[in-house]
């Protein structure tokens, strides 16, 4: 059987894609850091150029990677502090609102089986004696506890330290070497395929800008958003957790989950003795239901979802399939893959529409 040059070409470039994934699956534990350290590269590397204009070029390259990185560093830190009045606030209330909970809850558990001829018993002071044990535990037995963790995972601790120092300066290097190592690459692209690919990544760069600046107004809206709300419900730590919640929306559900499990707790513990576990219910179905419905119907396809055009469907295929692949690293860029490869998608079907076997079949 006879191929085609056309078909050795496009089998060629099969077997070569075949290889180069089959390459990166091997290699992802140790390429994760430096991809991570690209997409932000890609990211933060306008914001090194507008410092560069801004000073007319007569500020070094190096000291506004050095400034850029450093404020991104900072707000990251501040992101992940934001947990830390969190836990220093609900540690001390589950202490003392624990118990009062266990009590409401088993007085209206025993009424309402009992309408049903069921007897409903539990050994409550069994579970309080058991959960204040923990909850009651010092700082010593804790700092022991994450110790023992840290022995007993020592790869997984070394990993994660080793990837927050390359990470910053995988980063540094990238930031500062861009200019000249985006040509390097477009070298190997054959002449014949320049046109094509420049207009390609120049429509993948449109979409994924304008992912980026939508998704950065849609967290700050909803972060301001949920610290008002919750606020307005009388919650001491409206503010943390409100900001977390519209910052880590970032992350699709994931994000929204974990607010509205953290809002669900600060609300229970704290309005435990004073109105009951009721308002915390109302202000968590008010707020975050409110939320959702703003995100979803209004701020997401207005500033972002209309200008990727990905399916709900295909967002949570895309968050499933990349998490399952490349785990945590692969949820936060699920979104940005996958409107460049609906950019690349949206061309091959346009390319095939218009090819002479698309209009043989119709005919």
């Amino acid at each position: 059987m006879q191929f085609t040059p056309t078909q050795k070409r496009a089998a060629s470039w099969c077997l070569l894609t075949a290889f180069i994934s089959f390459a990166l699956w091997l290699l992802a534990p140790v390429l994760t850091p430096f991809v991570i350290a690209t997409v932000l590269a890609y990211a933060l590397t306008p914001l090194v150029d507008w410092l560069d204009n801004v000073g007319n070029r007569r500020l070094p390259r190096m000291l506004a990677v050095l400034v850029v990185e450093l404020l991104f560093i900072v707000v990251v830190l501040a992101v992940m502090l934001l947990v830390v009045p969190i836990l220093v606030k609900q540690l001390p209330l589950m202490r003392e609102q624990v118990p009062v909970l266990l009590d409401t809850l088993n007085s209206t558990l025993k009424p309402f089986f009992a309408q049903f001829g069921i007897a409903f018993s539990w050994d409550v002071g069994s579970i309080k004696a058991f959960m204040l044990k923990y909850l009651n535990a010092n700082a010593d037995n804790a700092f022991a506890s994450v110790m023992t963790s840290l022995k007993l995972g020592g790869s997984v601790a070394f990993a994660i330290f080793g990837n927050a120092v390359l990470i910053p300066v995988a980063l540094f290097y990238l930031l500062t070497d861009w200019h000249k190592l985006v040509p390097r690459v477009l070298l190997f692209v054959p002449p014949h395929m320049r046109t094509s690919f420049d207009s390609f990544t120049a429509e993948a760069d449109a979409v994924l800008g304008q992912y980026l600046r939508g998704q950065l107004l849609v967290m700050l809206v909803l972060a301001v958003f949920y610290s008002i709300g919750l606020a307005l419900f009388g919650l001491d730590l409206a503010l943390p957790i409100g900001v977390f919640t519209g910052l880590a929306v970032f992350v699709p559900y994931v994000g929204f989950g974990l607010g509205l499990i953290l809002a669900t707790l600060a609300g229970f513990l704290e309005f435990a003795t004073s109105a009951g576990p009721t308002k915390a219910i109302v202000m968590v179905a008010v707020v975050y239901g409110l939320g959702q419905f703003i995100e979803s119907l209004f701020l997401t396809p207005r500033l972002v979802g209309e200008r990727i055009g990905l399916h709900p469907l295909a967002v949570i295929f895309a968050l499933l399939a990349f998490g399952h692949l490349f785990g945590f690293v692969g949820v936060l860029v699920a979104l940005p893959v996958s409107a460049v490869l609906l950019v690349a998608v949206r061309r091959a079907q346009a390319h095939y529409l218009s090819s002479q076997l698309y209009q043989k079949g119709g005919q």
